[in-house]
């Protein structure tokens, strides 16, 4: 039954047309969509990984220029602008930024778009199968691809993130930061997070992970007027991990980070935290995240060669680490 249910989907992705099939949406729904251009200064603890120069989409969500995007845009920018469907520029302020869904918010400094902005659509219910659009800004303008949701499940990063159902489209699209995946009724759904060479588990069939966009619900009153969610920080260990033959490995340390002061190095592997084992990613994230607020003590039990150690890692907070605003 799984096999004929994936032939199943994976014929309707195959038969897909590449601009937004038989969906039907107005030109004022493309006019919420906006080109995000980030500007990160040379130092910024990300602009290696990330880049000094960052471009990608972003959504016009109430009626004052708010503009939901994906956070690794706008992350330690010192400039950012955004282009409308009618071609004007015009300065953008970071509002916010949330690690633990990975959105980021802004607002433009004058009007941008049309009259209408997205509204915020129910992502809970969206089922594999569900027909959607993926909007976004590419090339001179805003575009829209058709796509079908192929999966709904838990995605872990490299980068300590976790969402516990992410949703994951095909056929893939290459305008996916900050791109808007929406419902016929021109509901908003989710926010372009990734490009994945499985967007169903196990097959080789690329497409893009979305962040639900019911975890913004939650936060985005904070988020708009503090910076940041008010739920409690996670202890952040500064270590890029993933699974490899079943282990979970640290590939890259935070220069300065608590990993990295703690000893740790690319190439340690992660067998448990407090003594109990780990089964993958997503598993180490919980067992550090349940240990209380940063600053806590992590027990990591790290096999070196043979044997396996403890390392305490003194967690920090991710925020504390990171340049939120370049002009200070």
């Amino acid at each position: 039954m799984r096999r004929t249910g994936f032939l199943v989907i994976l014929a309707f992705v195959l038969a897909l047309p590449v601009h937004a099939g038989g969906q039907q949406f107005t030109a004022e729904t493309l006019d919420a969509m906006v080109k995000v251009r980030a500007e990160v200064p040379a130092d910024a603890r990300t602009a290696a990984s990330l880049g000094p120069l960052r471009e990608g989409s972003g959504v016009i969500i109430d009626s004052n220029g708010l503009i939901l995007t994906i956070g690794y845009l706008i992350l330690e920018a010192s400039h950012v602008q955004v282009t409308d469907s009618g071609g004007r520029t015009v300065p953008a302020r970071i509002l916010g930024y949330d690690h633990a869904t990975g959105f980021g918010l802004l607002r433009a400094t004058s009007a941008v778009g049309g009259s209408r902005p997205l509204p915020l659509g129910l992502s809970e219910s969206l089922a594999r199968g569900a027909e959607v659009v993926i909007l976004s800004y590419a090339g001179n303008g805003p575009t829209g691809q058709g796509a079908y949701v192929v999966s709904r499940r838990e995605f872990a990063g490299y980068w300590e993130y976790l969402l516990d159902r992410a949703i994951f489209t095909a056929p893939h699209s290459a305008a996916f930061g900050g791109a808007a995946l929406i419902d016929r009724s021109g509901s908003l759904l989710g926010i372009g997070s990734l490009q994945v060479p499985e967007a169903i588990p196990g097959q080789p069939v690329p497409g893009n992970m979305f962040v639900p966009i019911d975890l913004l619900k939650p936060i985005l009153s904070d988020l708009a007027r503090k910076g940041r969610s008010g739920t409690r920080s996670r202890p952040w260990l500064g270590a890029q991990m993933e699974e490899a033959g079943g282990h979970v490995v640290i590939r890259r340390v935070s220069r300065g980070g608590p990993a990295a002061r703690s000893g740790l190095e690319p190439g340690d592997l992660i067998a448990g935290v407090g003594g109990v084992a780990v089964k993958g990613l997503a598993d180490v994230y919980r067992k550090v995240w349940a240990l209380g607020a940063p600053g806590v003590d992590v027990p990591l039990n790290i096999l070196k060669g043979v044997r396996v150690e403890e390392v305490r890692v003194v967690s920090g907070d991710r925020y504390d680490f990171l340049r939120l605003n370049p002009s200070q």
